[in-house]
């Protein structure tokens, strides 16, 4: 089984992509990469969970050094874009960004996201993101749109049976409101 490093958002959106991976013929390994998310509260309430599933999983979980404040440089000036704006796309590409370098510096040569199991994202708009990104790094981005063929349903009972905490907001404080 060829490793995939997947930038992983939290355990609900976690556990279709961990299934659908594994029935493809990859191993996925799992990776926590989110300084986007706000505040520190829901940050660790997230994280822990994931571990909690990707250890019952078997499924090896990379935590990454979480700094706002670059995630916050990265996104100055589109703190008032609307939902699926701007400031989406740029925090697609900053947390892909450290996805793709984390792929190579383990020598992977796959990489994915469980962003497209929500029918919030954008799927093409994160399929232009990391193809672009895989392309100057020679890396695979495995564009799978996890939401396809029920993957939603499917993730979301699985949260159901896990019983799940599940945020009613994609992480960041700017979106809280929205």
């Amino acid at each position: 089984m060829e490793n995939v490093l997947v930038h992983a958002c939290c355990a609900v959106c976690s556990a279709y992509p961990i299934e659908k991976l594994r029935e493809l013929g990859y191993n996925p390994i799992l990776y926590f990469f989110n300084p986007n998310i706000y505040p520190p509260d829901e940050y660790n309430r997230r994280l822990e969970e994931l571990k909690k599933y990707a250890q019952k999983k078997d499924v090896e979980l990379i935590i990454d050094q979480q700094e706002p404040e670059n995630w916050y440089y990265a996104i100055a000036g589109l703190e008032n874009e609307p939902e699926k704006g701007k400031r989406c796309l740029r925090c697609f590409e900053y947390r892909l960004l450290y996805t793709v370098l984390k792929a190579f510096q383990l020598e992977y040569n796959y990489f994915t996201t469980t962003l497209t199991v929500s029918p919030h994202k954008d799927s093409k708009a994160i399929f232009k993101i990391a193809n672009e990104l895989a392309q100057k790094y020679e890396l695979k981005f495995l564009d799978i749109d996890f939401k396809k063929q029920n993957g939603f349903l499917k993730t979301m009972q699985i949260a159901k049976e896990e019983n799940f905490y599940r945020q009613n907001y994609c992480g960041c404080e700017f979106s809280i409101f929205n």
